[in-house]
């Protein structure tokens, strides 16, 4: 971690053990994002986290990449019953059926999506208008799990054929990719360009 960042005041992460959080904070959360595939991967690794901590799935990061075909949309939709099978023996993935399965059934719906909005940058970031919403929490205690967005997102994309993607998994997405500025007014990546 750049020395000229260890000493600033975060959101979460701060703790001694805590680098993958405190990575993620820094340089990912809450910074908008519009690459698809990027995209892709964070709804799928959100949906892959639901129920257990984000730290879990951070730390796996890297072999749900190999697993999902670095999370290509295409490749992921594609999937026969039998590669999703064999990662239920994967050890370095969440092994849960219903979350594995659901990763080929989202994939087939992103795609679906991308060919009628263009891109699925365009269809998602419509729900904030294009433009990054900015909260004015003071304490984290104060961020809401869910929002009218992320209710009305969520419905859409269930509505569409997407599982796990309740409104609490896509508030969590919005706020991962920048849709949501959920960064603390005194969090050192609250006014960073």
């Amino acid at each position: 971690m750049p020395t000229n960042i260890k000493n600033k005041k975060r959101c979460f992460g701060d703790q001694p053990g805590k680098e993958y959080y405190a990575h993620y904070h820094d340089f990912e959360w809450g910074i908008p994002l519009h690459n698809d595939q990027s995209l892709f991967e964070m709804l799928i690794l959100e949906g892959a986290q639901a129920g257990l901590s984000w730290e879990t799935i951070l730390k796996r990061r890297e072999d749900y990449r190999k697993a999902f075909h670095h999370f290509n949309p295409k490749k992921v939709a594609a999937m026969s019953n039998q590669e999703l099978d064999d990662l239920l023996q994967n050890e370095k993935i969440i092994r849960n059926r219903l979350k594995i399965y659901a990763a080929r059934q989202n994939a087939q719906v992103f795609l679906k999506i991308q060919q009628e909005f263009g891109t699925f940058d365009c269809y998602v970031w419509k729900f904030v208008n294009n433009i990054p919403l900015n909260n004015p929490w003071s304490q984290f205690k104060d961020v809401p799990v869910t929002t009218p967005e992320s209710i009305a997102l969520s419905k859409d994309l269930k509505k569409r054929g997407m599982t796990f993607v309740g409104p609490t998994i896509i508030y969590a997405f919005m706020q991962a990719v920048g849709m949501v500025n959920d960064h603390l007014t005194d969090c050192w990546c609250r006014t960073k360009k």
